[in-house]
């Protein structure tokens, strides 16, 4: 079951990541190289050198738990880099338009109250 929501916080892997890696390696790239503690809950997205494949690294309830989606045709679009803080800026719904091949480039995003915004 997909168990990720909008309340968690999401850290897009700003570098190609080698999809052969798997729960220790990707858990040892989130610690040494990100930063993170795999084990607080939040959730780490890695996309593959040509962008057709993502896997995300979640600790669920009783272990870790990796999502796998590989791309027939296409390629995923990648948030705005933010070049101040060298990470990608992603929430849930930029996750949800990744998985769904929507370009937000091409749309405009309407003004929502969000509860996870600093005021």
């Amino acid at each position: 079951m997909f168990n990720l929501n909008d309340s968690m916080r999401y850290y897009l892997y700003p570098y190609p990541t080698d999809m052969r890696k798997s729960f220790y390696t990707l858990s040892g790239v989130v610690k040494d190289l990100m930063g993170h503690d795999v084990r607080n809950g939040d959730v780490f997205i890695f996309v593959g050198r040509t962008c057709s494949s993502m896997k995300i690294l979640h600790m669920e309830c009783g272990g870790l738990v990796i999502y796998h989606l590989r791309l027939e045709e296409g390629q995923f679009r990648l948030p705005v880099f933010d070049e101040q803080t060298h990470t990608y800026k992603t929430t849930w719904q930029d996750l949800m338009l990744m998985v769904q091949g929507i370009d937000m480039g091409n749309c405009t995003r309407r003004k929502r109250w969000n509860s996870h915004e600093k005021r």
